[in-house]
């Protein structure tokens, strides 16, 4: 009985000991395969765009750029919705007596995006970087500024060479740029001596910037991708996108597919008008529309004829049925002249353009080619990005055949209209422009951006007026540091360039654009507008806020 008692009890014990490895083992396989915390959905904004896209902040300049590189880089000062500024980079400043010599005082620990501060000397750096180079915003300080220079660490001047009224509105346009950095890239020789190519070519996919946002891919002609700079030194809302996309595409039914799938946020403004109204149908789409001190307008080469002759011109401005047109853009207002209505220093009582033949008749009559209208032929050129702009331009044909004169008109690619614009023989006779907005919150930022010789080649004019005359005027207003007297210069201004017809001004427009209202809280839709050029700063992706929960509820 003994012996039989011990071997069961052995039996047992293995068996016990069995079943213990087991459940040991079991347990282990358990807590090592037990899934972890669901990861958090990445906040991703993604938007359509038109191209080129440069992200340069010293060649920056259309809507695309511009609203690149407000994410990248900090400007000196910050535009506010009053039409002011603020302290940004710069804390405080101080002007000399005369108004020549300005002081600035920098805000210490702001880091670029590899880690180092930026100085006083970045900032002297990114002024006469600008200067020199003379693209993107550098017409607003080229007559103006003399020199920038680092007085220490944390003050840097800047000198005038005559009283700019202005200034300090101009400067959410210096973005700042990190020296060592751009200097390590530049290459040698370039056209800009011992600096060579001032690091063009590297800012072409790279920046220096120390914005909420930098750059993580750059496919040219393609796409933008820019993630959340972890270290930047202001506000970031909390559910603003860790990655934001820049989408090189415009074409309607892309970007109409692409909302419907819930893989674009925010489409261009360049979208027409029954995309716009089918989106907007869609469960989460609505339809952004902001007025931001834009216009549509015609800019008539005036070196080229027949369009040479201001007779001419005023002949084709009476000729124009505006009515019509603005049944073709939804939400626009007609404008009184070249100054987009509301703006500080525009002029209300300017000549009223409207569709009149008769005086059409009697401008045309005066014109040097009245008698060989047969040898001349208008050629407009629009942006196939911009569908509209073909019927704007159609319409404009159609109503010039009415007074005899023969219309050209030809769908343009974007890039080209902005390869035409610097150069005044390869411009058309006239060049439809689709939101050329102010830059700072006056009237003669239009002026200088449009009218005045140092913006000739820039995109957005091609006028071609190059009037010395005109110059010096803009350039005495904008010297006017006392703001009523400077207000009614620009509207003396204004005056002469509606006389000149060297624009034919079409519509003031509102941002028209569709966006995934249901996941994407966007502080402009709302109002909380900054009446700036292209509505650059309406765009910075740390204030806009997106919800990955939401997008996958309507997928």
């Amino acid at each position: 009985m003994l012996a039989s008692k011990s071997a069961i009890t052995k039996v047992q014990a293995a068996v016990i000991g069995a079943i213990i490895i087991v459940a040991v083992i079991a347990s282990v396989v358990y807590y090592v395969t037990l899934p972890g915390p669901t990861p958090t959905e990445k906040r991703i904004l993604r938007a359509t765009f038109s191209w080129p896209t440069a992200i340069d902040p010293a060649v920056a300049h259309d809507f695309s750029s511009s609203r690149s590189v407000v994410n990248l880089y900090d400007p000196l000062l910050y535009p506010t919705p009053e039409g002011d500024v603020v302290p940004w980079v710069a804390e405080t400043w101080e002007a000399s007596e005369d108004g020549l010599t300005w002081t600035f005082y920098i805000r210490h620990g702001i880091k670029f995006h590899d880690g180092s501060e930026l100085t006083a000397e970045d900032i002297a750096f990114s002024m006469n970087r600008l200067l020199t180079i003379g693209e993107g915003f550098a017409s607003l300080f080229l007559p103006y500024v003399e020199s920038a220079t680092a007085l220490d660490e944390y003050t840097v001047q800047i000198k005038l060479k005559r009283p700019l009224g202005p200034f300090l509105a101009m400067l959410p346009f210096l973005w700042i740029a990190n020296k060592d950095l751009v200097m390590e890239h530049i290459k040698t020789p370039g056209p800009y001596g011992e600096y060579g190519d001032y690091g063009k070519e590297w800012l072409l996919t790279h920046d220096a910037g120390s914005g909420a946002y930098k750059v993580k891919e750059f496919i040219l002609e393609e796409e933008l991708i820019m993630e959340r700079f972890e270290d930047y030194w202001e506000e970031v809302l909390p559910n603003a996108p860790d990655e934001v996309h820049h989408i090189g595409i415009c074409e309607p039914s892309t970007v109409r597919t692409m909302m419907l799938k819930r893989e674009v946020e925010i489409t261009d403004q360049w979208q027409p008008e029954e995309n716009l109204e089918f989106l907007d149908s869609v469960e989460g789409i609505d339809i952004a529309s902001v007025l931001y001190g834009s216009q549509i307008q015609f800019s008539v080469h005036t070196r080229k004829p027949p369009t040479d002759d201001v007779h001419f011109r005023r002949a084709m401005a009476w000729a124009f049925d505006y009515e019509e047109a603005l049944k073709l853009i939804p939400g626009v207002i007609r404008p009184k002249g070249v100054v987009p209505i509301g703006t500080p220093g525009q002029n209300p009582d300017v000549t009223q353009y409207h569709r009149d033949l008769e005086k059409a008749m009697e401008e045309l009559q005066k014109s040097k080619y009245y008698d060989k209208l047969d040898e001349y032929t208008v050629e407009i050129h629009w942006s196939a990005a911009v569908p509209v702009e073909e019927r704007i331009s159609i319409l404009f044909a159609e109503c010039m055949e009415d007074i005899g004169i023969s219309v050209k008109v030809v769908k343009t690619p974007w890039l080209t209209i902005i390869e035409e614009a610097a150069s005044e023989e390869a411009s058309p006779s006239m060049t439809l422009y689709y939101g050329n907005g102010i830059t700072y919150n006056e009237a003669g930022s239009v002026f200088v951006d449009r009218f005045h010789s140092s913006s000739a080649k820039l995109c957005g004019t091609a006028n071609w007026l190059l009037n010395s005359t005109i110059d010096a005027m803009i350039e005495d207003a904008i010297a006017t540091t006392d703001l009523e007297e400077r207000l009614k210069k620009y509207e003396k201004i204004e005056e002469i360039l509606v006389d000149l017809c060297a624009e034919i001004p079409i519509a003031d427009i509102p941002l028209r654009c569709v966006y995934q209202a249901y996941y994407v809280d966007w502080p402009a839709t709302r109002g909380e507008v900054i009446p700036i050029w292209a509505m650059m700063y309406n765009f910075q992706h740390r204030l806009i806020q997106v919800d990955p929960e939401k997008r996958q509820e309507l997928l």
